[in-house]
């Protein structure tokens, strides 16, 4: 299938990773704009995993749930066998956890991966949407604001986090270039939105003023991010999955730019409190200092364009749906959410 491709209705999709943040909401996502989609979600529901995630699915029919790791292969061939096509979004993502121990970011971006890719390849599954991170194109200069990420940029990854990502979209290449395996890779910048574990950035902020207590900034916070909505997101990778051409890398950004310490003044003022609140704690090992995605690619060949991510309003709604949900937060908090997890495991 090539760059035309075809709507997902009617299909079969497997879903790794389905209860984390951006997977929760692509398969809420496409459940609510493709109304044949069927989907199987595939989650190990590790620490950052999360049934409350998927809880109010539209038309939950459609969709089955199954506890399991996407390095088990036997388990992996049998989902697959009744399945069109899958987006793969099972990762380790935390940077900080990269760097006290990379071994789990190997064996889920790597091993994980390959598993799937050859499970994919032997039940004849005939699309394969791969989802990555603008981190393994390395780091931009601050002094060079036009200077951008494209989908020819070197692959430079800095972090254990992002070397394993880098490895996983390489088997995806090589996949493609040995055995024509339809697969395809994008790339994306800092998500943002709802049910966000809260290790990041936004969400512990938010999480932390609602309780009164100070943000943590890394260093100067002078690090330059790209701010995506994670539905944005989510709509630019059923464009990729549906008619995106096999063998290709798609960026996936929102064109929204943001120091650090702009984010975090502008999370401080949309919350009523003032830069007191702020802490400054030692720089991340090796911190990048600048990501930005040139989008112009999926725009000029699939017609998507970010239209959820623009500031302040985007921020606004998403600070206003953890007040609004801070049952969802307080049983992360508590770890009740791993009760459920712990349910679905027996």
């Amino acid at each position: 299938m090539t760059g035309k491709g075809r709507n997902l209705m009617g299909m079969h999709v497997l879903v790794t990773g389905g209860a984390g943040f951006i997977g929760a909401n692509f398969v809420r996502f496409a459940l609510e704009s493709r109304a044949d989609v069927t989907i199987t979600n595939l989650d190990a529901l590790t620490y950052s995993g999360n049934l409350d995630n998927l809880a109010h699915l539209p038309d939950p029919s459609r969709h089955k749930f199954v506890h399991g790791d996407i390095c088990d292969g036997a388990l992996v061939r049998r989902l697959m066998e009744s399945c069109d096509a899958v987006a793969h979004f099972a990762a380790e993502s935390h940077v900080d956890n990269s760097i006290q121990d990379s071994s789990p970011f190997i064996r889920t971006n790597v091993v994980g991966t390959q598993t799937l890719l050859d499970a994919a390849r032997e039940t004849g599954v005939s699309r394969f949407l791969h989802v990555s991170t603008d981190e393994v194109y390395g780091e931009l200069p601050l002094d060079d604001p036009d200077l951008k990420f494209t989908e020819e940029t070197p692959i430079a990854p800095n972090s254990p986090y992002s070397a394993s990502k880098a490895g996983s979209d390489l088997l995806v290449r090589a996949a493609h270039h040995t055995f024509g395996f339809p697969g395809m890779i994008t790339r994306c910048s800092n998500n943002f939105g709802p049910n966000q574990f809260p290790e990041k950035v936004i969400p512990l902020f938010v999480t932390n003023l609602l309780h009164d207590k100070k943000v943590p900034l890394y260093g100067d916070g002078l690090n330059v991010r790209d701010w995506l909505h994670v539905v944005d997101h989510c709509e630019a990778l059923l464009h990729v999955l549906e008619r995106g051409a096999p063998g290709e890398v798609y960026n996936i950004g929102g064109d929204n730019e943001r120091s650090n310490l702009e984010l975090t003044r502008s999370i401080l003022e949309i919350m009523g409190k003032d830069e007191s609140y702020i802490e400054r704690v030692p720089d991340r090992l090796g911190h990048d200092r600048r990501y930005a995605i040139d989008s112009s690619k999926i725009q000029r060949e699939l017609g998507w364009a970010p239209s959820r991510s623009a500031w302040p309003q985007a921020l606004e709604q998403t600070i206003d749906w953890y007040r609004e949900n801070e049952q969802w937060c307080e049983r992360i908090r508590s770890g009740a959410y791993r009760e459920l997890s712990a349910g679905a495991a027996g």
